[in-house]
């Protein structure tokens, strides 16, 4: 992505979010991961914000809808960055894919979580699809 300061400041903005300095730099820092990121991965792009910035940054973004977490089983909350302007309905969210050897977490775009009906009176605030076995990175290694 190539956005100014101007563009992240009106992203924030979208998603009510204040923009300030900070905040900036964590949505700047966001976009350069392709596919999900840690808060420890955000931590080592952002060497001058501190540990609990990031975190309280992290959440107000999850809350506001600009980003979404995943909860891939590898005991670290993982994220990735929302594309849409307002809160995301539930056929809007994608599925991620677990690599058990490499351990990293893809977003499958292009892959949305299928309706699942639910008892009535029932509400729904999160839902994960997770795949887990093996990326085409680490499954070419197990054939050679």
């Amino acid at each position: 992505m190539n956005e100014t300061p101007t563009d992240f400041s009106d992203i924030l903005s979208r998603h009510g979010i204040r923009p300030t300095a900070v905040r900036i730099l964590v949505l700047k820092a966001m976009t350069r991961f392709h596919d999900t990121f840690s808060m420890t991965d955000l931590e080592s792009e952002l060497d001058s914000v501190d540990k609990s910035s990031v975190f309280r940054t992290l959440t107000l973004f999850a809350e506001h809808h600009l980003v979404h977490e995943i909860e891939d089983g590898s005991g670290s909350t993982k994220y990735c960055v929302c594309h849409n302007d307002h809160v995301c309905g539930i056929d809007e969210l994608h599925c991620h894919f677990y690599c058990q050897a490499c351990h990293k977490t893809f977003c499958l775009d292009h892959t949305h979580i299928p309706p699942v009906r639910y008892p009535a009176g029932f509400e729904v605030r999160q839902v994960d699809y997770l795949l887990k076995g093996l990326c085409a990175e680490c499954s070419g290694k197990s054939r050679r």
